[in-house]
């Protein structure tokens, strides 16, 4: 298999019009398609630096890029990804932001002919006025979740009107982006240089900045569960948003209901679907367009491998036969109510005696069972072929609290060989083809 490797590796690198799989020739590395240099089922680390470290000797890593990732949509080796907020931990009555003047960003990733993965480009988000943005929360009316944000010090923080706690990822093939949040929850439009074009926030948020509105319900979303993932199908009409978890409408609520928005970048009409967890309280946490109906989700819970039982399953889902559950009035603050109670607190007996359909789904993978997968968080999805996907982590910046002492400590995969927490890639083959 290796010699193969060998041979069409070389093949490729030899066939200079196949420039999809190449940079300019400004003396940079060749991208190759990764199924060529690349193992199944291995960690492949992505590249980090240090951006700081506390008086308790704990590194806090600028690395990060696991909240999503998405192919690009031209050259076939290359990978962006996404961080959140920032480093965090919990505190008090909100979140301790250690590097508290940290801008999310998004990072241009490619595997080498070497089998390495470079990060050859980083683009800060900024604000509509081109000034970089945190990732503080929002105040009051812009999309504030109640957190209340910190410093490392414990001193507390100003908000911030663009901050965003970015989770889902799109590129397009005109060089911009959208991306997804937890707070408002917002849905953004950022340029090549990562300058906000558009922040698409739920009624009755923002709504003093003339952007397109989606449905007030989504503001019931859950702090720090919000639009987790974000994808779009491949005429790149239709955005495509999924919540990580139950929605706390009209009140704290953790069952296994979470909502797929669907939101028509011509007409601004959106659609709205049920997904149907295996358990409650877990997260979907990536969603990636395969055609106008047919989507990737992931679906995982938040514990380590050797924690008991773990579930990191990828699946193919359909919205074919689902029921678009859009209230009549995008305004309406609970949605479509049923029976007078929100879909939410309603059983899945009453949803299915309304006549209500979820989006069904099948598996197609599970990471722990592939890989032996010993991370808590599986965050992104890049679709590399129609039988590889590319998957990576989120990190948290290699930083945590167990304690909720408020004391930040080192994110230390459990094992009998500790080790540091770091986003990393694992491409897994597919038994059936995405087509299929």
């Amino acid at each position: 298999m290796k010699t193969l490797k060998t041979m069409l590796l070389c093949a490729v690198l030899i066939l200079f019009t196949s420039c999809q799989y190449l940079d300019d020739f400004s003396g940079g590395p060749i991208s190759v398609p990764p199924q060529l240099v690349l193992e199944e089922n291995i960690q492949y680390e992505l590249p980090f630096e240090v951006l700081t470290t506390t008086q308790e000797n704990v590194e806090i890593r600028n690395g990060g890029y696991g909240s999503a990732a998405t192919a690009h949509p031209r050259r076939k080796g290359e990978f962006y990804a996404i961080t959140d907020r920032g480093p965090n931990t919990d505190f008090m009555d909100g979140k301790k932001f250690p590097v508290a003047d940290y801008t999310p960003r998004i990072g241009l990733f490619s595997v080498t002919s070497e089998g390495d993965i470079i990060l050859k480009k980083e683009i800060i988000l900024k604000d509509p006025n081109g000034n970089p943005i945190s990732g503080i929360p929002n105040p009051e009316g812009k999309g504030a979740t109640g957190e209340i944000p910190y410093d490392i010090d414990g001193n507390q923080l100003p908000f911030d009107d663009f901050g965003l706690d970015a989770e889902g990822l799109v590129a397009l093939y005109d060089g911009s982006f959208w991306v997804s949040d937890e707070y408002g929850p917002h849905i953004v439009h950022y340029s090549a240089e990562g300058v906000e074009l558009e922040r698409i926030s739920p009624y009755g948020i923002n709504d003093d900045n003339g952007g397109r509105k989606i449905p007030a319900i989504f503001s019931k979303r859950r702090p720090n569960r919000g639009m987790e993932g974000l994808g779009i199908t491949p005429n790149q009409r239709n955005l495509v948003g999924i919540m990580q978890s139950t929605m706390y409408n009209p009140e704290t609520i953790r069952t296994d209901l979470t909502r797929i928005l669907m939101f028509d970048l011509r007409t601004a009409k959106t659609k709205q679907f049920l997904y149907r967890q295996e358990n409650s309280n877990l997260s979907n946490s990536e969603i990636v367009g395969l055609s106008d109906t047919e989507f990737l989700v992931i679906e995982r819970d938040g514990n380590f491998s050797g924690e008991g039982t773990v579930q990191k399953h990828i699946y193919k889902i359909d919205i074919s036969n689902a029921t678009d559950v859009s209230s009549t009035n995008d305004e309406d603050e609970f949605g479509l109510l049923l029976n007078g109670k929100t879909l939410e607190e309603s059983t899945w007996v009453e949803l299915e005696n309304a006549g209500i359909v979820p989006v069904t789904k099948t598996l197609i993978a599970d990471l722990v069972e592939k890989t032996g997968y010993p991370h808590d968080k599986l965050e992104g999805i890049w679709v590399i072929d129609d039988h590889t996907l590319g998957c990576i982590n989120d990190d948290d910046f290699a930083v945590t609290d167990e304690d909720d002492n408020g004391i930040i400590e080192q994110k230390i995969l459990p094992g009998s060989e500790p080790k540091i927490d770091a986003s990393s890639l694992y491409m897994i083959k597919l038994n059936t083809s995405l087509n299929d």
